[in-house]
């Protein structure tokens, strides 16, 4: 019940906006230019829209891509905007399409649905189109639209980018933390993929400096043999990585037993996330 009100709503709010006065925004077909910037890191396919900004989809590794319409004149959109797809000038009689409301800000930024749905129909030769109430405190509707001329070809770059980013991106192995059975130090099956994740990501990234290895124990037993249970989850994890290439004049390793908890040792859940070693990443 509440899809389809909202669905209505969007409805209503597109047959408002295309009936009411606009200043409308878009590259002419001469005009429309789609630049790719591309690394194993991420892949970044933008199109200058002229007097009006910049409109970018950004796929990073690990990540879902997502799409970025970036204003030129600050706090220029200070309203929610509505997301729709239009025929391109070439397409006459193609009905119009909702994709959904955004929230205003500095910037509008699309989920990774929407700037899906975006990509498919810039494919097809459409044009999506960003439009906002009250633009610059007036009374006219700002409209935003993509271009789709020039983009199949730059799609297929783009696509040959993403197909070649690393798995994971530098937030997603920059901290993690390996856990431990009571009494034990060797690695499960999760923890060999995860460190065989972090060391492909460190061999790929020249940027990253060093690895410090911090082991840690729970509180069950005595002090100095969680000490040394502490040592030996370290030195396992620290050999795993440089089994996988990783150099060992880059990695630090400490170990602490039972002197830094993450939680209290009050609980068998706790304890568990107290029976750790944590590999931090260092970037130049």
């Amino acid at each position: 019940m509440i899809a389809c009100i909202k669905l209505i709503s969007l409805m209503l709010l597109s047959t408002l906006i295309s009936t009411a006065q606009a200043i409308t925004f878009r590259a002419s077909i001469d005009e429309s230019k789609w630049v790719l910037e591309s690394s194993k890191f991420e892949c970044k396919l933008s199109q200058n829209i002229p007097a009006f900004g910049i409109g970018e989809f950004l796929h990073e590794a690990g990540e879902e891509p997502l799409f970025t319409l970036k204003p030129t004149q600050r706090l220029a959109i200070k309203r929610k905007a509505l997301l729709v797809v239009e025929a391109s000038p070439w397409q006459p009689g193609t009905p119009t399409s909702v994709i959904g409301a955004l929230e205003a800000g500095r910037t509008l930024k699309t989920n990774a649905a929407y700037a899906g749905e975006m990509l498919v129909s810039l494919y097809k030769g459409m044009s999506p189109t960003f439009t906002v109430d009250g633009w610059m405190n007036s009374s006219d509707q700002l409209r935003v639209a993509l271009s789709a001329a020039n983009f199949k070809a730059a799609y297929s770059d783009y696509i040959s980018c993403v197909a070649g980013l690393l798995p994971a991106n530098y937030r997603q192995v920059a901290r993690t933390a390996v856990l431990f059975p009571a009494a034990a130090w060797t690695l499960s099956d999760s923890t060999r993929e995860r460190l065989e994740l972090i060391a492909f990501y460190v061999q790929e990234d020249k940027s990253v400096s060093a690895i410090y290895i911090d082991g840690h124990s729970d509180s069950g037993g005595r002090r100095l043999l969680n000490r040394d249970l502490s040592k030996a989850r370290a030195e396992e994890v620290t050999r795993y990585l440089i089994s996988q290439g990783i150099e060992e004049s880059m990695i630090t390793t400490r170990y602490h037993g039972e002197r830094y908890p993450v939680v209290p040792n009050t609980s068998k859940s706790n304890r568990a996330r107290n029976r750790r070693v944590t590999i931090r990443l260092d970037k130049e």
